[in-house]
């Protein structure tokens, strides 16, 4: 297959159905030129597709099912709702101020380009370097945490069918990742238009999988549990004596699910109206996970008959018991079945949101072999080196999941590279960059600089919290690999930046001459 750096499709020649121009797709190209780049990609993605995407990842049926166990040890039943709800809180304070950054500047460089172009002119390549970095370790790790909670809901489904009479170990569970992350790749290495119309179809298996689920248990488990236990019930099981200590463990759910949402950034430049959908998407998708996932643990409280004997529960995800005691064994296979193939989907989307992140930090030579991982597909016209190149390093975080704690690890070291990327930008949005910013039509006004440091403040407080292992009983199999992943690639940005980038490394590079572009634009225009 023949690949090429620069395409032949011109972003200027997509028509509005009328045999002309775009006047929408000319404004957001014509915005991304102020910003430094050419257009890419095809603008395919609507505003509810962009929506469709940014809920896509987060997937909340999916994920309040593969992170159950924490709030079932962290506390129980008050974990389960409470340890959702107060997290929720700070994430949309995240939220808000990376919708502020995104609405301003819509490219798919995103958060590194953001944190370059708050900061002083003296940070300014540092904290890119430090942003793209963070983004790409989180991009590639929650890939892999999403694919392997995939491969346990499998062997999970695969035991509650046989009745417990087969049960898959650890080698069975790495191929199935293995599997998911080779299908995925050539899937994720398809067309815009492909991608974005598919993503219609998973919102509509999102929102149909998850209102089942919460109806179904909720309506089957009545009587099992009292409204006064379902919402106040503590149960400390975690191994940690203090109470408060363990209830805080109960947020890695929430802040796991709660990622990915600045994918709506990172496919802006495929995104039409790319400054209002990339803040909509982004506010949508974090709000609405944020109230169904609420509610999908209440369901999940009061359908919990037994927090003891759920937990001594033989399979890989215990939620599973809770399935098959509330809903039978029919019942829970199909809905289970349905949540497995929705998370099968979430990796998908998760591939393509790393990959243009892979592309992007690329574009600016930012990544050893960046020539290949930025070049774009003649015929699909998608960066589709850069998909298997985050399913390559994907893969090989996989290999974790020959140790009991894999999950814990690699949704923790996902929720520190993506929140450190997150909140880079907007600490310096609300300190150097003050008076930098001009608004996008997403703007919280005299509420950023507020809004922006109790974001901050909170992922500090959670990035300590993720290195913790989840017991006090630590050995090689229970141990919290999240803190080796982090500072693996910290070492290694940080001996790359000392050594040779922060001689060459500039940050964002534009790839066209902004000024000969622009004028050219306005030329055309009258």
């Amino acid at each position: 297959m023949e690949y090429t750096k620069e395409v032949d499709f011109n972003p200027e020649s997509v028509d509005d159905g009328n045999g002309t121009p775009s006047a929408i797709h000319r404004a957001d190209n014509a915005l991304l030129r102020n910003l430094g780049y050419k257009s890419e990609f095809k603008r395919e993605f609507s505003l509810l597709e962009t929506i469709s995407f940014s809920l896509s990842i987060m997937a909340v049926s999916c994920g309040t099912t593969t992170g159950y166990s924490y709030p079932l040890l962290s506390g129980g039943h008050f974990a389960m709702v409470w340890g959702w709800f107060i997290p929720c809180i700070f994430v949309t304070c995240v939220a808000a101020s990376m919708a502020e950054l995104a609405s301003s500047m819509p490219t798919s460089a995103g958060l590194y380009y953001f944190s370059a172009k708050m900061a002083s002119q003296k940070r300014s390549a540092l904290a890119s370097w430090i942003t793209g970095w963070s983004n790409i370790t989180g991009q590639v790790t929650l890939i892999c945490s999403i694919n392997y909670s995939c491969a346990e809901l499998i062997t999970t489904g695969i035991a509650m069918a046989t009745d417990g009479a087969v049960v898959l170990g650890s080698g069975a569970t790495f191929g199935i990742l293995f599997t998911i992350h080779l299908t995925q790749a050539i899937l994720c290495s398809a067309g815009t238009r492909v991608l974005a119309r598919t993503m219609v179809l998973v919102l509509i298996v999102i929102m149909t999988t998850t209102l089942s689920a919460i109806i179904s248990l909720l309506v089957c488990s009545r009587g099992m549990v009292s409204p006064k236990d379902a919402f106040t019930k503590f149960e400390n099981n975690t191994g940690w004596s203090n109470n408060v200590w363990a209830f805080i463990l109960a947020f890695t759910t929430p802040m796991w699910c709660l990622t990915g949402y600045d994918s709506a950034a990172h496919i802006a430049e495929e995104t039409s109206n790319a400054a209002h959908a990339a803040p909509i998407a982004i506010m949508v998708g974090v709000l609405g996970t944020e109230i169904l996932g609420w509610l999908m643990f209440i369901a999940y409280s009061f359908a919990t008959y037994s927090v003891p004997d759920v937990l001594q529960s033989k399979f890989a995800l215990p939620v599973g018991d809770v399935f098959l005691h509330v809903l039978g064994k029919r019942g829970a296979l199909a809905l289970w079945w349905s949540i497995t193939v929705l998370q099968y989907l979430t990796g998908c989307s998760q591939t393509v949101d790393a990959s243009r992140v892979v592309f992007a930090f690329s574009r600016d030579d930012a990544l050893p072999g960046s020539r290949w991982w930025k070049r774009v597909n003649r015929y699909t016209q998608t960066p589709v080196n850069a998909v298997w190149f985050v399913t390559l390093l994907s893969a090989i975080c996989g290999l974790l999941s020959f140790s009991v704690a894999a999950f814990d690890s690699l949704a923790s070291a996902a929720v520190i590279g993506l929140y450190v990327s997150y909140v880079t930008p907007i600490y310096f949005r609300i300190t150097s960059g003050r008076d930098k910013l001009k608004p996008g039509p997403f703007h919280l006004g005299r509420w950023s600089r507020p809004v922006g440091a109790i974001a901050v403040a909170w992922v500090a407080f959670m990035v300590v919290m993720l290195l913790f292992p989840y017991s006090q009983t630590v050995g090689p199999q229970t141990t919290n690999y999240a803190v080796v992943i982090i500072l693996i690639v910290f070492f290694f940005a940080a001996a790359s930046w000392i050594f040779s980038a922060r001689r060459w490394f500039t940050g964002p590079i534009p790839n066209i001459a902004c000024d000969a572009e622009s004028s050219s634009s306005d030329g055309k225009s009258e």
